[in-house]
Formats: structure tokens, C-alpha cells, sequence
């Protein structure tokens, strides 16, 4: 129930992510076009594009945390027993749900000292450019809330306690024999 919400607010973040490029492929695109074709172009699609940028970072890594996409290796974990992997992994829950804790009191805190200050360009509140890492700790807490009670529940599965996917790209099988 819960993995089913997290996983629609996921695909909703993941449409509105595909939007934000298409709107700075457009407007970088566009501004190209213009200032070598017109000697002209549209200042506001290089902050617009700026903020997108930011902003879709930000919602793809609540993305990655869910779909435990994020770089990692497995070197060490992989030779500890399911008790070992299982302690990693809870340390390391806890351990991002603090780093998720500090991104958000940082970010509410540009974002209050900022909302009075407007960009250069579109002449808006700085606070929105600022609150996207408050949305990434606000989105990506439950995840790993949620991931963290699984883990100390005994509901995931020893086959989830090293998050490294093989690439489809790389070889099968040890390289280093």
C-alpha cells in the first residue's frame, strides 16, 4: 500500500521531470537559434532553463532513492553475512535519513532568508529556486523511512540488502577472476 503511493508520487515526479527537459531543450534550443539566426535571444530562457535544471536534479533523486538507483559498490557488503548486510544497510538508512534532515533545514533556511530577494531576470522569489531541496527532503524521507521500517520489520527480502543492479552493459560475471 504504502510502495504503491510512493511509487505513484514517483511516476508523477518522473512526467513532471520529462517536462522540465523538454522545456530547456526548447528554450536553450530556441535561444541558440535566435542569437546565431537573429542577433537576438530571450534572457529569461537562461535562468528559466537554470531552475529547471535544479529542480529536476532534485525530484530525479527522490526518483533514484526510491528505485535505489544512486551509485554504489558493493565490495565490502557483499562478503559480510545477512547480519552484517543487514546492519549496513540500517546504518545506512539512518545515516541518509539525517543527511535528508540537513538538506531540509538548509534549504528552509535559503528559502526563508532568500524569499524577499527576487532573480535577475524573471524578477520571482529566490525562495522557490531554494525550496527544491526542501521538497527533496520532504519526498524523499519517506522512502527511506518506509525502506528503513522493511528492513527492521524483517519484510525485505535478503536479496535487496546490497542495492547494486548489475549494468546490461557490462559483462556477466567476475571480471577479475
Amino acid at each position: 500500500m504504502i510502495q504503491k503511493v510512493i511509487d505513484h508520487y514517483c511516476k508523477a515526479l518522473s512526467v513532471l521531470m520529462a517536462l522540465c527537459l523538454v522545456l530547456m531543450v526548447v528554450m536553450v534550443f530556441g535561444n541558440v537559434v535566435m542569437r546565431y539566426g537573429f542577433n537576438s535571444g530571450l534572457t529569461l530562457s537562461e535562468e528559466l532553463s537554470r531552475w529547471l535544471f535544479v529542480w529536476m536534479t532534485f525530484l530525479g533523486g527522490v526518483v533514484a532513492l526510491n528505485e535505489r538507483a544512486h551509485l554504489g559498490t558493493d565490495s565490502l557488503i557483499s562478503r559480510l553475512p545477512v547480519a552484517g548486510q543487514r546492519l549496513c544497510l540500517g546504518i545506512s538508512y539512518v545515516l541518509m535519513l539525517f543527511i535528508c534532515w540537513l538538506i531540509f533545514e538548509g534549504a528552509l533556511k535559503q528559502t526563508q532568508i532568500n524569499w524577499d530577494s527576487t532573480s535577475a531576470v524573471m524578477e520571482t522569489s529566490m525562495g522557490y529556486f531554494y525550496a527544491s531541496g526542501v521538497v527533496f527532503a520532504v519526498l524523499g524521507a519517506p522512502i527511506l523511512v518506509y525502506n528503513l521500517w522493511r528492513l527492521l520489520s524483517g519484510q525485505m527480502p535478503d536479496k535487496d540488502l546490497i542495492g547494486i543492479r548489475e549494468n546490461d552493459d557490462m559483462p556477466h560475471g567476475n571480471p577479475h577472476p
